[in-house]
């Protein structure tokens, strides 16, 4: 049972159980008190001055216990001092507890509890309402209690926990994403006070978020501009007395210049609940051209994907860089299938050393660099990847490639499968 306010209930339902299981055996076990027996032997005084005497003959006593009987609809016994039966009317009745010495009740099992009353000439009268008649008479008063009970609890439970619900549905659109949700504040109990108290959480982690990424945008914005110069100056060097150091700058700036960019790509894609502006874009198209400038092939079926075009493109860039860099000099391939389930499927395959188990999670995290293959580049690429692929409802993963290598893969939905009437796109000539 998952539901709060199921829980809620039942558990209130189960209080009310348990109190009536207490209650009974409370009743059940307990001694009569001093103003019951009085009462009970005021009423005992009262049936002796109807009952004839101890020496009346059997017919008179039952044609007397008859009508009581009748007057009661009850049971009822006359026995002797000793407990003997003098005279009865109905079903037969329990022998008296030993030790009963006063009148009271008689809690019998099996059935209704019956009243033992000492009449002052010592003799006894028992009577008890049939079984069949007590026990569903109060059966049916006790099942309307408890659904008049449940009836009204119900509301009271899903009330309190519809508050609840709807606090944990806007955590939900904070946890995905949405920094700008807010919980509604009712009343001033504890579920208004938890509403509060989340609302100033969400508004302090949104500032935190907000100054965050104004600040690396801020950052990467004002790195760019002494990059421009430096770039400017290396450009203007006079005479080439040291072209390897002027060659090596420029790799430094380009290097440098390209992580502003993702910097800001990823900060951007941090922002960004959903696409702005999604358009067609044919993918094996893109892939191709982006598989020409690193020097890869390119492969496939023609499909069109739904999404940002600058985006998609990044992520086959970065898909192919990563593979040129750690491919140890094999070729580096491309393709664009559907996959059975009619999503695009990008693969990025390579005949390089591979990723061992432990970090083919680890290195979609940004920053990371595993050991040995640190020649290169940030640890923003393959996040990047990840990121613009889950922004298009996608998914990034890393495969081992059978022969050995790496085989990045990437799932996207497919917006529309090209007719098969257009040529094939296999082996595209690369283009320098």
């Amino acid at each position: 049972m998952r539901r709060l306010y199921l829980q809620i209930y039942v558990a209130f339902l189960a209080i009310l159980v348990l109190f009536a299981v207490i209650g009974s055996l409370l009743w059940w076990f307990a001694h009569p008190d001093a103003e019951e027996r009085r009462l009970l032997d005021g009423v005992a005084g009262v049936f002796a001055e109807l009952l004839p005497g101890p020496g009346a003959p059997r017919a008179e006593l039952e044609q007397a216990l008859q009508k009581l009987a009748s007057d009661f609809s009850a049971d009822v016994e006359l026995r002797g001092p000793d407990g003997a039966r003098l005279a009865s009317v109905g079903e037969a009745l329990p022998a008296l507890p030993e030790g009963q010495r006063e009148s009271g009740f008689l809690r019998l099992r099996g059935g209704p509890p019956a009243v033992a009353l000492r009449l002052p000439d010592g003799r006894w009268l028992l009577a008890r309402r049939p079984h069949g008649d007590h026990g569903f008479g109060w059966l049916l008063v006790i099942a309307a209690l408890a659904a008049a009970i449940g009836a009204g609890a119900y509301p009271v439970a899903r009330r309190i926990t519809r508050r609840l619900e709807k606090l944990r549905a806007e955590v939900e659109e904070l946890g995905a994403g949405d920094l700008r949700a807010r919980a509604s504040v009712e009343g001033s109990d504890e579920v208004a006070a938890l509403a509060r108290s989340f609302n100033r959480a969400a508004a302090r982690i949104e500032g935190l978020v907000d100054a965050q990424r104004g600040l690396l945008a801020s950052a990467s914005h004002e790195l760019r501009s002494p990059l421009a110069r430096i770039r400017m100056a290396v450009e203007l060097l006079a005479g080439d007395g040291r072209p390897e150091l002027r060659e090596r700058v420029e790799k430094d700036i380009a290097e440098l210049d390209e992580l502003i960019g993702e910097i800001l790509l990823a900060s951007r894609l941090d922002a960004q609940v959903q696409i702005d502006r999604p358009e067609e874009v044919d993918l094996l198209a893109l892939v191709a051209e982006e598989a020409a400038r690193a020097d890869a092939t390119a492969s496939g079926e023609p499909v069109r994907v739904r999404g940002d075009a600058r985006m998609l493109r990044r992520l086959v860039r970065n898909l192919l860089e990563n593979a040129r860099r750690h491919a140890a000099g094999s070729a580096v391939e491309a393709s664009v299938r559907i996959s059975p389930g009619g999503r695009a499927r990008l693969r990025v395959e390579d005949r390089g050393p591979g990723v061992p188990a432990a970090e083919r999670e680890r290195i979609f995290e940004p920053w990371y660099r595993p050991a040995g293959l640190s020649e290169g580049g940030a640890g923003l690429g393959l996040a990047l990847v990840r990121q613009i692929a889950r922004h298009h409802g996608g998914e990034a993963r890393y495969l081992p490639r059978e022969g050995g290598g790496s085989c990045f893969e990437v799932e996207l939905a497919a917006a529309e499968v090209a007719s098969s009437s257009l040529a094939s796109a296999s082996g595209f000539s690369p283009r320098r």
